[in-house]
């Protein structure tokens, strides 16, 4: 059981701090007395681990110790005791020892003793033996042949060397004699191992070994083992223990002959010896989560897999280490791990060995109480064991008494019985034959089904005992009775999997079908989606049999089902208006479907008909007089009231908060809490959005929202995206991405998170897959809100590759969505890079268009109300006052949309809009130098419209060739104020001036550094080479001449391996960097031969993990 815990490891047991300062004070100098220490733990508990570590402290402190590792057929000891070759004992071939071969045949193994398969912790590995073992104790005896070491691991058996049969050469670089072994002072003491069959011999052998010493360290493992004689040699010597002795003797109580009695008979201990017991008790849930997450990773580890891990382990050091093993290799190193993925991997190898070698050791007729333990899989009761098992009290008693003395079973308070490890059942559980489980599957069915009082029958368990008994129309009811339990405490998603279950079966009575499809469907609306929910509800509305009211309650699930968790939006649409028509007559349930279409996220209809519903669905809960529906209506008018810029949506918040603690009302109040933060997320009020989602989220988890839940923590990564809290950020939403796979509504968030971090990254094939997706591609599925967002992200990679009519009609496309929903307040992500693209492919007059309809589509939304499109509109005019020619008019826009970014904080479009203001500084001052004389200005042709932010965007100039730093006068008709109308000229012979180049300069250097702590990498690299071709001396100057990096690559080379491992393409990476793309080509040819690379593909993760 070594090796439980490795280097870096956080988590140890309790009792080790008692085990700590005996140690501690037994290695500083000789005890005055002798001292014991009693270490017991169950299998698995780590007591091998501390007996290593043990051993290690002594070598390291020049203590010598002895130790003996029991097995049922003799002993392994193991010294570092300095010895004589000529009086070292040979016990080959005296009576009783046996052969010197294994029982399977001889396994010689010669060479260093630290090969594989050998120890050596301490320098080296010797043995000496008068017969290798075959120890059930340990698997390699029987499995290798090899003998065990006295760690429980494989070791060289011994060869016939030069000093005669049964003894071992010294090993190479050892020393080779008694005197040289005394004498040295390098290399630690030689670690030498006997096998003793005879008690007599291994009586001489302790005998000689406590007298070579006068403060001789003895270590007894696996003392449960020990044969009667040769526990009884131990007992004698701590009876008359030598005054320098410490002794630590290990061993599983539940294993012990005589419980309570670690050598099997009492020990005269005298007065002079110390005692200590120190207990290995079971790791905590605190100690398991910080052992999953240094082997896992922490982002890997959500709490329902520790609490899972926990409970399935019992804590047990082993079995955790092994599950966390299985996990690793079933899953590899997946983003997140489940309780699910848990339960898949089944029973570790070494635990089912372990409750097997057990289980039947026992007689045959008692092995049927350990059956039902596994049957019943939890702590029960003996008269439950008795009656399951299907034998009399007096016979079960007898059985589990056996089971008990076996360690097979273990009792729990108040005279329940279990398993020591839960997962062991399992394991058991498979060792059923099939018609013995399934009886005891009904008579465990009849003992659930009895319990009292009533409210405590607990009939999730009841259901499944009753199917896998066969009693199939019972399992029906039980199902029915399991969804109700479950819904009322909240278990929604276990409600769905067990009624999808029943539903999908053709031998349901129809009556039975209708009760439980309207089950299935509550339960669907605060679960999680599945597509099997999503075709049952739909097989139960094809019914024509099925009465109209539970016709129109299914359809309603069903239309929020798709509108909310499975992401389609249009179809949700429909079934929500068709249920709102048959609902007439049911004006709570009428209500509910009206409450969903007032929500103008989720579907493309003009944002008309969401005010049609709203005022509708109003006035119906007003009538209605039921609290739940009104607080249902509430929940879903907070997000209208507050996109549309209505003031009273505060106030609706606020009563929804007054109800939270009324039961029925709570998942309403959480929904509403998450929607009125996703709402105020795109407005641009990011410290509400995080206390509406801390209030919201934690509320759902308590409702059992599932579904609100998920929504929550989808919005919790927006919210960390836009508020530039980077680190780790895509781990996160990959995970989160994983858990929500079959729910697009959520997993949107995440996937436009991942995307928009591999545009910041230069990852740009990466943001593509997010965006396009696969089965359910962004753009088609997800609210519309992450629709403009994702657009504005694939017209900036257009414009930044030169793509600018793809750019054009991508921005064009967007818009028009926008357009027809009429929730401008959405725009802010998009409207820049649309402008900017109708700019840089000549379109002033759309560019005008869309600024006009973007002001003018806010309406009653105002710096205050929603701050992110008030600063995406300035940034937008900014934009079009650059490309006409205003450059100080167009700094001023920028700078004031970069000081509403910072003050949200949006730090990500704070960085962009301040680099827009500088590099318009600097290419303002550029032109200075090659200005017309003013009087020759109305002569000179118009040239084409350079857009202010190509550099935030990476877009190449209008000639697709590095910049000249020339300014280009507008086109006819391109100039516009800050309101879209005509503009004075906006050039000046004395702006900007040194002072403000300067401080431009200074600002692009600072952006750089943010970008790259923020972990934007392809925009730091652009906006250094931008940097570069302005100031060289502003990113680090040096001496003139090329500087050697040798094998090393030189900073250049790096940057363009950088953006290549994300999947630039050498065009693409010209242009981000301001050079041509055959010199690209040679730094990627130099970066290849440095890195001994045959391909690009190797290039990838170049500085570490990319994942920010």
């Amino acid at each position: 059981m070594s090796g439980i815990f490795e280097e870096g490891d956080v988590a140890t047991t309790p009792g080790e701090e008692i085990w700590a300062r005996w140690v501690r004070r037994t290695l500083d100098q000789p005890l005055p007395t002798p001292a014991l220490l009693l270490l017991e733990g169950a299998a698995g508990a780590g007591k091998t681990r501390l007996l290593d570590q043990l051993r290690e402290q002594s070598a390291a402190a020049g203590r010598p110790y002895v130790m003996l590792t029991f097995t049922t057929y003799g002993v392994i000891v193991a010294t570092t005791l300095a010895e004589d070759p000529a009086t070292a004992p040979s016990d080959q071939g005296r009576p009783g020892n046996g052969p010197a071969e294994p029982p399977n045949g001889p396994h010689r193994r010669t060479g260093p003793a630290d090969a594989p398969g050998g120890r050596a912790a301490n320098g080296a590995t010797t043995a000496q033996s008068e017969g290798p073992p075959s120890d059930p104790s340990a698997d390699q005896a029987r499995s290798t042949g090899q003998p065990p070491s006295a760690s429980g691991r494989r070791t060289a058996t011994p060869s016939i060397g030069a000093g005669g049969p049964g003894r071992q050469e010294a090993p190479t670089g050892q020393p080779s004699s008694a005197s040289e072994r005394r004498t040295s002072t390098g290399p630690r003491p030689v670690l030498r191992e006997r096998f003793h069959r005879d008690p007599a011999a291994l009586a001489r052998d302790l005998a000689r070994l406590s007298e070579s010493t006068k403060s001789l360290l003895l270590i007894a493992d696996d003392v449960h083992r020990a044969r009667p004689l040769d526990a009884d040699l131990v007992r004698q010597l701590l009876e008359r223990p030598p005054t320098g002795l410490a002794a630590v003797l290990a061993y599983r109580p539940e294993e012990l002959r005589t419980p309570g009695l670690a050598l099997g008979r009492p020990v005269d201990h005298p007065a002079r010896l110390t005692l200590t017991r120190v207990r290995l008790e079971p790791l905590d849930s605190e100690q398991v989560r910080q052992l999953a997450e240094v082997r896992l990773g922490q982002e890997r580890c959500p709490p329902e897999l520790i609490a899972r891990l926990q409970e399935r382990s019992a804590g047990v050091p082993q079995v955790v280490v092994d599950l966390l093993g299985q996990l690793q290799d079933a899953y590899g190193q997946r983003d997140r791990y489940t309780a699910r993925d848990l339960d898949d991997t089944g029973t570790p190898p070494r635990l089912a060995e372990l409750i097997t070698g057990r289980l039947v050791s026992l007689p045959e007729q008692d092995r049927l109480i350990v059956f039902a333990a596994a049957i019943l899989d939890g702590p029960a009761s003996a008269a439950d064991l008795h009656t399951v098992a299907g034998v009399p009290a007096d016979r079960g008693r007898s059985a589990l008494l056996a089971a008990l003395r076996a360690a097979a079973l273990k009792e729990y308070d108040r005279g329940r019985y279990d398993f020591p490890v839960p997962l062991a059942a399992h394991a058991v559980y498979q060792r059923i034959p099939g018609p013995v489980r399934q009886d005891m599957h009904a008579r465990a069915a009849e003992v659930l089904s009895h319990r009292h009082p009533p409210e405590s029958i607990d009939w999730v368990r009841l259901a499944a005992h009753r199917l896998r008994g066969g009693q199939i129309r019972g399992w029906f009811k039980a199902v029915e009775r399991a969804a109700r339990q479950c819904a009322a405490a909240g278990e929604h998603q276990t409600a769905i999997d067990l009624l999808e279950q029943v539903l999908s079966r053709p031998d349901v009575p129809m009556e039975t079908r209708a009760r439980l499809a309207g089950l299935l469907a509550h339960s669907a609306v605060l679960g999680l989606h599945t597509d099997q929910t999503v075709r049952v509800l739909r097989q139960m509305l094809d019914e024509q049999s099925l009465p109209s009211a539970v016709r129109g309650r299914i359809r309603l699930d069903l239309g929020l089902v798709l509108y909310n968790q499975a992401g389609r939006g249009l179809q949700g649409w429909v079934e929500l208006e068709q249920a709102a028509e048959e609902l007439e007559g049911q004006p709570a349930l009428a209500a509910r479907a009206m409450a969903a279409l007032s929500m103008p996220v989720m579907s493309s209809v003009p944002l008309e008909r969401n005010a049609y519903w709203l005022e509708r669905v109003r006035k119906v809960a007003d009538r209605s007089g039921d609290e739940e529906v009104r607080t249902a209506v509430a929940a879903n008018s907070v997000a209208i009231l507050l996109e549309t810029g209505d003031p009273s949506a505060w106030q609706v918040l606020e009563g929804l908060r007054s109800q939270a603690a009324v039961p029925a009302r709570a998942p309403h109040v959480a929904r509403g809490l998450v929607n009125a933060a996703d709402a105020a997320l795109w407005l641009g009020h990011p410290g509400r959005v995080a206390e509406f989602l801390d209030e919201g989220v934690e509320l759902a988890a308590k409702a059992g929202a599932a579904y609100v839940e998920q929504d929550g923590r989808g919005t919790s990564l927006l919210l960390d995206w836009m508020t530039g809290h980077w680190d780790g950020l895509g781990a996160r939403a990959r995970a989160f991405l994983g858990e929500s796979a079959v729910m697009p509504g959520p997993g949107a968030d995440a996937r436009l998170v991942l995307g928009m971090l591999g545009l910041a990254q230069g990852e740009w094939q990466q943001m593509a897959a997010w965006f396009a997706g696969d089965a359910r591609p962004l753009p088609l599925g997800s609210p519309l809100p992450h629709i403009a967002a994702a657009a504005g992200g694939l017209v900036r990679t257009a414009l930044a590759r030169g793509d600018v009519e793809v750019a054009s009609d991508e921005a064009a496309k967007a818009w028009d969505r926008l357009r027809d929903k009429g929730v401008w307040a959405w725009a802010a992500d998009l409207a820049p890079w649309a402008v900017e693209a109708s700019v840089r492919a000549d379109r002033p007059a759309a560019a005008r268009t869309m600024i006009e309809e973007f002001a003018s589509g806010l309406g009653g939304l105002d710096q205050d109300s929603a701050p992110s499109a008030a600063a995406a509109l300035d940034w937008c005019r900014g934009i079009l006052l650059e490309a006409a020619g205003g450059p100080a008019d167009a700094v001023a826009c920028y700078r004031q949309a970069s000081q509403m970014f910072t003050d949200m904080p949006r730090p990500y479009a704070a960085l962009l809009t301040t680099e827009a203001a500088d590099q318009c500084v600097l290419k303002a001052a550029a032109d200075r130098h090659d200005r017309p004389d003013p009087s020759s200005r109305s002569a000179s042709p118009d040239p084409p419209v350079s857009s202010g932010v190509a550099g935030a965007s990476g877009a190449p100039r209008p000639t697709g060739e590095r910049s000249t730093g020339k300014k280009q006068r507008p086109s006819k008709g391109a100039a516009a104020d800050s309101s879209g109308s005509a503009a004075s000229d906006g050039w000046s012979d004395d702006w900007p001036d040194d002072e403000t180049v300067t401080r431009a300069l200074e600002s692009l250097a600072s952006c750089v550094e943010q970008l790259t702590r923020l972990g934007a990498g392809w925009d730091a690299a652009r906006v250094r080479a931008t940097l570069r071709s302005h100031d060289p001396t502003a990113v680090g100057s040096r001496r003139r001449g090329r500087p050697s990096y040798g094998d090393q690559l030189s900073p250049r080379e790096q940057e363009v391996v950088d953006l290549a491992s994300g999947g630039l393409t050498n065009r693409e990476i010209a242009t981000t960097l301001h050079l041509s793309p055959r010199t690209v080509e040679q730094h990627i040819s130099r970066a290849r031969r440095k890195l001994e690379s045959q391909s690009r593909q190797p290039l990838n993760r170049p500085r570490g993990q990319r994942d920010t």
